[in-house]
């Protein structure tokens, strides 16, 4: 045998051919796509190329937008290695439907010396026309793709504006019939919309929504927890109305993103009314559309707000009359003057949903403790023993806040109308207070300075440990500074708890820098203001008077304020005084 035929026959041996197979959808993997691809690159491996070695490697279900498959990732990484002198595939359409995709693949393999076959397009680049007729058929391929893209666009807008259905996830609250092609109301997930309208539009928050579904164990559809972003799509969504919107992402601009930060001009859009049965009126939505763009320019504008806006003066004095527990307090939407009042809801309504008492506001509560307290001091100041008992309750109720109040109950005006007969009510209600809890308050503040003291020393262990772990290789091991890093935080989580328990139990449910400064100050302060005026602007009052001095002054003077559907029912003063309220109108 001669050298020349002898290595013809080595280098044939040598030749080994990656046959890769691609179909995109179940359909075409179902109709044996698959295996006449395969059967077909076999035959013509062997008979065509004359290559009896070879590899599959089959990518099922996957689009040729992009090459991110993996069946075709680790094909080129064997590629790269020499192994294969052929690259053979059933139709180059296969490998990429993208111009730029293929390119890069191709001028990496032919880099490598790897010949490119396509079967059916019955060509191969292991010469000039070949390889030139491959580019040619590429842009052929890349014009027809977006030339079908155009056309299923055309038509999925003609249907679109016909009020036909495109497909896709139907929205939470809905039922799609496919054989009528209509949309029907599910009663289950509806009932979940309207609790989150009805309680966005009582708190205007979403985080709070969110939470409360969660802590409702209500789930959507995918299981996962509720989300604030989630929320505000649902709320936003024009489908709840009975409207259908389409054509109205921009897909190009946002890279496929549809969270409606990239909205094509309304002129593109489609939009058609009363397309199925609506869950949320549509003036209701545009109430809520118009509040949430007011929330998102207030954060916007969050340095023109008050530096004081979550000091809620109220915290910790607000109990719920159905079922006595103590209102949580959170900041509402900004005013347009950049006040921020405070807002209270029942813990039980929170986390439950499962008490039926309203919020309440700042903008409701301080207008109506303030100017009662205002009063008690105007009637002390004018108080004579001859003045009459229904005289000093008009006195007590003069100010339009008490408009719908019909009396106050006798026995608390009755005990307070004495006191004054007595002495000084100033005294015995602004005063006494700050005797009685003056022990408990000190030791307060004595294991405060403690537990302070203690977080820091734990604090400076903590940094110390950090260092010596990622300084100092042979000085800890990883299990040992996990195990006292563990140890550390656990010390610093209960110091924190011991800490809350002693702010929630505080008189003060505070703590100030120059606290023995602002307790004897606040009572003198604020009660000046409240005497010095007909009728207390509290918002004017706000701005005049730091609001950790009136929240210092309102513990020190109120015990508990019993709120009932909106409306302040009762006021307990911390020296055992109550006052209830009688409305006009029933509660």
């Amino acid at each position: 045998m001669s050298r020349s035929k002898t290595s013809l026959e080595n280098k044939l041996s040598e030749r080994k051919a990656a046959l890769y197979i691609r179909v995109s959808t179940h359909w075409q993997i179902d109709k044996d796509s698959l295996p006449v691809q395969r059967e077909d690159l076999i035959n013509y491996a062997k008979y065509a190329l004359g290559i009896d070695k070879y590899e599959i490697f089959e990518d099922a279900g996957y689009s040729a937008k992009n090459t991110d498959r993996p069946a075709f990732q680790q094909m080129m990484s064997r590629l790269r290695t020499g192994e294969f002198s052929h690259l053979l595939v059933w139709k180059i359409d296969r490998i990429s439907r993208n111009l730029l995709d293929f390119a890069e693949m191709y001028s990496e393999i032919k880099k490598l010396g790897i010949t490119f076959v396509s079967k059916n397009e019955q060509f191969d680049t292991s010469n000039a026309m070949g390889e030139a007729m491959l580019k040619i058929i590429l842009v052929f391929a890349e014009l027809e793709r977006n030339m079908t893209s155009e056309r299923v666009t055309a038509v999925m807008l003609s249907r679109a504006s016909n009020g036909q259905w495109n497909g896709g996830r139907n929205p939470f609250g809905y039922d799609y019939d496919k054989e009528t092609r209509t949309f029907s109301i599910n009663e289950a997930e509806a009932a979940v919309i309207k609790l989150i309208y009805d309680t966005y539009e009582e708190t205007n928050s979403l985080i709070y929504v969110a939470r409360t579904l969660n802590e409702k164990g209500i789930r959507p559809r995918s299981g996962l927890p509720w989300n604030p972003t989630t929320i505000s799509t649902m709320l936003k969504n024009p489908f709840y109305t009975g409207a259908y919107r389409y054509n109205y992402h921009d897909e190009t601009a946002s890279g496929g993103n549809t969270s409606g930060k990239h909205l094509k001009d309304k002129t593109e859009w489609i939009f058609i009314k009363d397309h199925h049965p609506a869950i949320i009126n549509s003036e209701r939505q545009a109430h809520i559309l118009e509040t949430l763009e007011q929330n998102r320019r207030s954060n916007q504008r969050s340095s023109k707000t008050y530096s004081r806006k979550n000091v809620h003066i109220f915290a910790g004095l607000l109990f719920c009359h159905y079922c006595g527990k103590q209102m949580q307090s959170t900041v509402d939407r900004i005013r347009t003057d950049g006040y921020r009042p405070s807002i209270y809801a029942c813990i039980q309504k929170r986390k439950f949903n499962s008490c039926p008492n309203k919020y309440v506001s700042d903008v409701t509560v301080a207008p109506f403790v303030l100017n009662y307290i205002a009063n008690i001091l105007k009637a002390q100041n004018n108080f004579g023993k001859s003045t009459p008992l229904d005289t000093f309750e008009r006195k007590l109720l003069r100010g339009e806040m008490f408009s719908d109040v019909n009396h106050i109950e006798p026995v608390g005006l009755t005990e307070m109308y004495d006191m004054l007969k007595r002495g000084n009510l100033s005294d015995a209600v602004f005063s006494s207070a700050r005797v009685q809890d003056a022990a408990t308050d000190q030791m307060a503040a004595d294991e405060r300075d403690l537990l302070a003291s203690e977080r820091r020393k734990k604090e400076r262990a903590l940094d110390r440990l950090k260092s010596l772990y990622l300084y100092n290789d042979e000085a800890i091991s990883e299990r040992d500074y996990l195990v006292e890093k563990m140890s550390l935080t656990d010390a610093i989580d209960k110091i924190d708890k011991r800490l809350e328990e002693i702010e929630h139990n505080s008189s003060h449910h505070f703590t100030l820098t120059d606290e023995e400064f602002m307790a004897k100050a606040s009572v003198f302060i604020v009660s000046n203001k409240l005497q010095g005026k007909r009728f207390i602007d509290t918002q004017k009052l706000l701005r005049q008077v730091d609001s950790k001095v009136i929240k210092e002054f309102l513990n020190s003077v109120i015990q508990k304020i019993i709120i009932k559907d909106g409306r302040v029912l009762s006021i307990r003063f911390k020296n055992g005084l109550e006052h209830k309220f009688v409305y006009k109108s029933s509660l």
